[in-house]
């Protein structure tokens, strides 16, 4: 599949413009500079033709082993790696010394380069859109990503770059029309489907609190440097995807910014962060929760894990920087413990002792979000169900209400995903919690289903299927 990389300084529009090829309000956008600091990828249709076009962090000149040269690098990578370049330029402020600079990267890499003009709206940006021949890459293409002005040249003009023509012709949006689809479409994209997919990739979210090791991680599993790492805590701050394949398996893995407490969401750029890790466990299928070996199951790490149940995700716990543990036996044994007590609703949650910096137990920790998948998709036939429902009301019937004896008639498994039951009953209002925790944990056991939320619902009738 073709890449174009769009390229340019911090808050010249690239994340608008990314959000308007790909049709789906992905990237993180604000007036805030340097706000999109890891590589993110997305398809974009380009008259008929699908391509890949990678959004960047901004181009600065910044001291080595800075986040902000760690951003540039990232930057580079995806310039060496694309068939042509967009690069952007704020028609506005005009070219500036950084534009000029980082204008000879982009001629020396040897691709296509197609110049862009962004925030030519109306009569704005003549003066820098002429400044813009100076930069040596060409005749400037004037649009406002913002409003959707000047996209059609310029997907023409992305398209002669790569080498390909239009096979139809590129839609004209008008004045402040949104991106497609709608604004709610998710970077996940839609909620599973009821029934699964085999060569759809699993949605596998890795979330945790700042600092946890998450980027390292998502590295490591990769086994190249995607993401930006370091000490300092915060660098994600979007929901960054990336596709890969595990034992024949395709996951599409999603890095997400570290979860903090509201309270301490200060910075506007964390609000929007958060914001997004949050949708991301959303609309993922099993989310990685990972905790500091360190500073295991502190007060954040119990809300995320809740958070993520709540949600009715498939859990599993990963357990970082187990190298600087020096009692493990001990330690893990306490960590599973607390987990069976804090996460009791997932009860026999896989938890996964690993070291993302050396990538320790990598493989162990692909194998629990496999089995956690499975086990989250998985469905018990009617008959098989209610075998087991006479079993357990004979060894444990439910309590009277209202001196009255409440009879469970039947019982079945509408959907997965996760796993979800219905129970037909005399009285559901008089099934104390206390009976449906008996009644899923005894479900979790007889049909092995460790680690995934079960929900049974509650419908007063008898077994609909009696007269079929």
């Amino acid at each position: 599949m073709p890449t174009i990389a769009i390229v340019g300084r911090p808050n010249v529009g690239k994340s608008t413009l990314f959000n308007r090829l790909t049709g789906r309000r992905t990237a993180l956008v604000s007036d805030m500079p340097g706000l999109t600091r890891d590589r993110r990828e997305g398809e974009a249709d380009l008259g008929g033709h699908i391509v890949l076009v990678v959004d960047t962090a901004g181009l600065e000149e910044a001291d080595r082993g800075s986040i902000a040269d760690r951003m540039r690098g990232q930057s580079e990578v995806a310039i060496r790696d694309a068939d042509a370049v967009a690069f952007v330029f704020d028609a506005r402020a005009g070219v500036t010394p950084t534009d000029k600079a980082f204008a000879k990267i982009v001629r020396a890499s040897g691709r296509p380069v197609v110049l862009v003009a962004n925030k030519c709206e109306g009569r704005a940006g003549t003066d820098g859109f002429y400044e813009a021949y100076a930069l040596g890459l060409g005749e400037p293409v004037a649009i406002s990503a913002e409003h959707g002005e000047g996209l059609a040249e310029l997907e023409s003009e992305l398209l002669a770059a790569i080498g390909l023509k239009p096979i139809v012709k590129a839609r004209r949006r008008r004045r402040g029309e949104e991106p497609e689809p709608e604004p709610e479409a998710d970077p996940l994209e839609e909620a599973e489907p009821e029934e699964e997919d085999p060569g759809k990739p699993i949605r596998v979210a890795i979330v945790g609190r700042p600092n946890a090791g998450k980027s390292t991680l998502v590295n490591a599993i990769l086994g190249e440097e995607r993401m930006i790492t370091g000490p300092e805590p915060g660098l994600t701050r979007d929901s960054i995807s990336s596709d890969i394949t595990w034992q024949g398996r395709a996951i599409k893995l999603f890095d997400t910014a570290g979860l903090r407490r509201k309270a301490r969401i200060d910075e506007f750029a964390e609000k929007l962060a958060a914001s997004d890790a949050v949708r991301a466990i959303r609309f993922a299928e099993v989310v990685v929760l990972l905790i500091d070996a360190e500073r295991p199951f502190e007060q954040q790490d119990l809300t995320i894990g809740n958070m993520i149940l709540e949600e009715g995700r498939a859990l599993v716990i990963a357990v970082n920087k187990w190298d600087l543990v020096e009692d493990k036996q001990a330690t893990l044994k306490d960590l599973k413990e607390t987990a069976a007590e804090k996460f009791a609703e997932a009860a026999g949650v896989t938890v996964v002792t690993i070291s993302a910096a050396s990538g320790r137990n990598i493989d162990k920790l692909m194998k629990g979000i496999l089995d956690a998948h499975a086990v989250w998709s998985r469905r018990i036939s009617t008959a098989d169900i209610n075998r087991w429902l006479q079993v357990a009301v004979s060894r444990h019937s439910p309590p009277q209400s209202k001196g009255r004896r409440i009879r469970i008639r039947y019982m079945t498994q509408p959907s997965a995903r996760p796993p979800t039951f219905v129970a037909f009953c005399s009285q559901p209002g008089g099934i104390p919690e206390s009976y449906l925790r008996y009644l899923t944990n005894s479900l979790r056991e007889a049909f092995g289903m460790p680690g995934t939320p079960i929900r049974i619902n509650l419908r007063k009738g008898a077994n609909p299927y009696a007269d079929k």
